[in-house]
């Protein structure tokens, strides 16, 4: 059976309330790295295996900063995507302004309110209804680590943060670059979410994070974190303000690198160059934050349009991602895990079915928290203001900790307003 076939009478099915006709969509979207990018090419043939047209737009750029760019001058313009790739604190501003539409019927007739976690249902949806699909969950408070070279040394990877520094000293020692990185604002909110997570715990980065409560962010707590996440500069390499997280990952593959903390998206990167996630390169918790999950929902909206055949392949698009075939297909690729219940992952790398397990874990133990770095926490103004104040306080060699901690309180207040 060709490819094609097989995937047609696979999902046949689930849309024989939609049109067999011909569709045509426009899809915007930042998957431009090499596994991202193959992730992408899934979307994509899966579309078109039901005879349908795939009008890729994909703008470069990690975190997708030069994409939302992109989406607002375009819908500005009156020529928006039919669909396009939008999350957390975006996804509910461009909700709050009119653009996306209402979802909610394509959400009785899949029955979302019964097949999707309570977290995910919540993400996406705004004042009670659905303005979005979501694609796949993404676990952020992963630590890669190159098993080899940590052997090489005799040393074992780190539980806790002040362990991977002293881990980190030895590696610089030894002319390794302990922690791959690079200066991009999220990469470094990433960073600084998984120490707050690890040595604050759930409960504090809550207060700080989602609540962003004045006491927490100057308290002695996010002062010895801050300190903690300045110490990190001293065990990066030299040029890493050129560093994209993807090519990081390649640091890590080469062995150049020994560490990377970046989100299971990582996992696209480790496939595509025949590298085995959780055997040849292990994905272990942050340090501190074994049972935590910080999570990242990928999603889906689609854009209002006038063209009923356009409004007819977007709910074709959007029953397609709800299946479960395609679910199990995208994130194996994706390295993120479906966003359906009770999903069989016996196919699925080691480090996807411990996210899952996790996921699961933390949710029944209360410790299920929106990433911050990912904007899945609270406005993009807040994301952008505590990125600001990060990358200003980390690129600077006499940085006080005392003085970032009420920076970022401000800064946080002022993007309130």
């Amino acid at each position: 059976m060709t490819l094609r076939s097989y995937l047609v009478s696979s999902l046949m099915l689930s849309l024989v309330s939609v049109s067999a006709m011909a569709s045509s969509v426009e899809v915007l979207h930042w998957w431009t790295a090499g596994g991202e990018a193959k992730a992408a090419d899934v979307f994509r043939s899966y579309w078109q295996a039901l005879g349908n047209e795939w009008q890729d737009s994909a703008i470069s750029g990690g975190g997708g900063q030069s994409a939302m760019t992109v989406l607002k001058s375009r819908a500005l313009s009156g020529t928006p995507p039919e669909a396009a790739h939008l999350k957390g604190s975006e996804l509910q501003e461009w909700a709050g302004l009119g653009f996306l539409r209402n979802l909610d019927e394509a959400a009785r007739l899949g029955n979302w309110d019964n097949v999707l976690p309570e977290f995910v249902q919540h993400s996406v949806q705004y004042k009670g209804h659905y303005v979005a699909v979501p694609i796949g969950i993404h676990r952020v408070n992963w630590l890669w680590v190159n098993p080899k070279v940590l052997k090489r040394y005799h040393l074992s990877p780190p539980e806790s943060w002040p362990q991977l520094l002293t881990i980190a000293k030895r590696l610089k020692q030894e002319g390794i670059t302990p922690l791959a990185i690079g200066d991009d604002q999220w990469q470094l909110s990433i960073l600084f979410e998984a120490i707050v997570l690890g040595e604050g715990g759930s409960d504090f980065y809550r207060r700080a994070f989602i609540r962003l409560d004045q006491t927490a962010l100057q308290s002695e707590t996010m002062e010895h974190q801050l300190e903690l996440f300045h110490q990190l500069r001293d065990y990066i390499a030299d040029d890493y303000g050129d560093t994209k997280w993807n090519q990081a990952t390649h640091m890590l593959i080469e062995g150049s690198a020994a560490m990377q903390l970046m989100g299971d998206w990582v996992k696209g990167e480790l496939t595509a160059a025949s590298v085995v996630p959780g055997k040849d390169i292990l994905c272990l918790p942050a340090p501190g934050t074994a049972g935590k999950f910080s999570y990242n929902l990928d999603s889906f909206a689609m854009f209002n349009v006038q063209s009923p055949s356009k409004q007819q392949a977007q709910l074709q698009l959007v029953n397609m991602i709800m299946t479960s075939d395609f679910q199990h297909a995208f994130n194996r690729v994706k390295g993120s895990i479906p966003v359906l219940r009770n999903q069989t992952l016996t196919d699925f790398d080691q480090c996807a079915q411990n996210s899952a397990q996790q996921l699961q874990l933390a949710i029944d133990q209360q410790q299920l928290v929106p990433s911050m770095a990912e904007g899945m926490a609270n406005s993009s103004n807040v994301k952008q203001a505590i990125g600001d104040v990060l990358v200003s306080y980390f690129n600077d060699p006499k940085g006080n900790a005392k003085q970032a901690a009420h920076q970022l309180a401000r800064a946080i207040l002022s993007a309130q307003r």
